[in-house]
């Protein structure tokens, strides 16, 4: 243990005692939904299942719920609902990542947990820090126990990339597959294209670039958080490209891939997986024979802001979604099937009665038409069925933080609508998850009126046992 790492590690479990009171007495803290005892939080990282047990790790800037230098905080649950705080896994201590131990992903084999992750170093002097002054290093920290580190290393640093590229070279996604280990890697190159790179080896450690996977026309500067995975025979590249022309600030989607990713392929049009407000960096690990999904439930560089921050905390991550295939082809989101088990009774919600609940609720209706959806009347859903256009706007901009309206348009008529609300938090799910829309909302403390017109629908009110 060196000292920054023993200073590290005292100084987080300090500033967790001591700030903890204030952020857990904010009455916008979430019930189900991994959220940072403090600080703040972004990019989910490491997602894996070893035995019985969950393991999430995420971007976490304990002293700043603005933001600051990032580690990786990890939970683990049995059940992907009650979460336990476990100490902070990856500390930015080395000098190949003392500026910040960036995204990543986890792989267990061997009785051993591979975290692979991008040290971030920001050499000071007058340099752009796009192609100069930054280093973007691929490392590997090993666990044992999967709680402590027990080994560091840097594997490859900017000069061991491929020609062309920017200093922007991040976020390792790792699988093991035909008896071999892959890796793609966010980037961006010298003339602010976004790509990704994938990456062989032999033993997880050596590793040459073996193909990039990119577009004819630039969608974006830069493919952040790249995940890569096969679902029934069908692969899919997905990526959060900053630059990409979208309603949000960055977008984040997946591609089809056809061919071979190794080799000879191509990339199919590009689709956003949300169309609200809150929504980034998402990956993917299988359960079992599930592929289950988390993404941070906020935005980079965003125009709005979360009352939370006040109380010395910031952003969630979504609920685990289970991701499947569509007819066509197109991923389906639905909420993994654990949730139900938060239900209490059920109640019926008619056209045009409002009614108070608990703001942790799910709502589910199966429209014919045109309808509309008040939560906590500030927050409006509509759908005009001659248009197939869906609206989300708030408007009451006290329970918004600066958050206006959100649209999209569905290929087909809405025939289902699935809402699940956290306290501060609402994942809308239209067509059985063709199409989700996620957003943060503030409402009052206490129960939140709701109410549909156009047709009936069903709530319950959820909490955990």
């Amino acid at each position: 243990m060196n000292a920054l790492q023993r200073d590290l590690k005292r100084l987080v479990p300090l500033i967790e005692h001591l700030e903890a009171p204030k952020a857990a007495s904010d009455p916008h803290r979430q019930r189900f939904h991994i959220q940072p005892p403090v600080g703040w939080l972004n990019d989910p990282n490491g997602l894996c299942k070893v035995g019985d047990t969950y393991h999430v790790f995420y971007q976490y800037s304990p002293f700043n719920p603005n933001g600051g230098v990032k580690m990786w905080a990890h939970v683990t649950s049995k059940d992907l609902l009650h979460w336990e705080q476990q100490p902070v896994m990856l500390y930015p201590d080395e000098p190949f990542d003392c500026h910040g131990a960036y995204s990543g992903s986890a792989l267990y084999e061997d009785g051993k947990l591979w975290l692979f992750y991008t040290g971030n170093i920001k050499l000071p002097g007058d340099y752009d820090h796009i192609n100069t002054g930054r280093e973007n290093n691929l490392c590997l920290a090993t666990s044992r126990d999967c709680l402590t580190i027990d080994t560091k290393e840097c594997l490859l640093h900017n000069r061991d990339y491929p020609a062309g590229l920017s200093c922007h070279v991040r976020d390792p996604k790792v699988w093991a597959q035909d008896g071999r280990y892959y890796m793609v890697l966010g980037a961006r190159t010298a003339d602010s294209r976004g790509e990704v790179l994938v990456f062989e080896s032999e033993d997880k450690r050596s590793w040459h670039h073996c193909n990039t996977l990119t577009t004819p026309q630039p969608v974006g500067y830069m493919w952040e958080c790249p995940d890569l995975f096969e679902l029934d025979g069908q692969w899919y590249l997905m990526a959060s490209p900053q630059g990409y022309e979208c309603q949000n600030q960055y977008g984040c989607g997946y591609f089809p891939l056809y061919g071979d990713f190794r080799g000879s392929c191509r990339l199919g049009d590009f689709h956003l997986l949300d169309y609200g407000f809150d929504y980034y960096a998402p990956q993917s690990f299988l359960d079992g024979v599930r592929r289950l999904q988390f993404g941070w439930m906020g935005m980079p560089d965003a125009s709005y802001t979360n009352p939370t921050a006040d109380y010395g905390w910031q952003h969630c991550l979504t609920l685990p979604r289970e991701l499947t295939l569509a007819g066509d082809g197109s991923l389906l989101q639905t909420p993994a099937q654990e949730l139900k088990s938060l239900r209490g009774e059920p109640i019926s919600l008619v056209p045009n009665e409002t009614l108070s609940i608990d703001p942790c609720f799910e709502l589910t209706a199966a429209p014919l038409g045109s309808f509309c959806l008040t939560v906590a009347e500030g927050l409006v859903l509509t759908y005009h069925e001659p248009s197939r256009t869906v609206s989300l706007r708030f408007t009451d901009p006290t329970i918004s933080g600066g958050r206006e309206e959100r649209h999209l348009e569905l290929d087909i008529p809405c025939r289902s609508l699935q809402v699940v609300a956290d306290t501060s938090s609402l994942e809308i799910f239209l067509n059985g998850g063709s199409f989700v829309m996620s957003t943060r909302y503030f409402p009052a403390p206490g129960c939140v009126p709701v109410r549909i017109s156009g047709t009936s629908a069903t709530l319950w009110s959820l909490a955990l046992s």
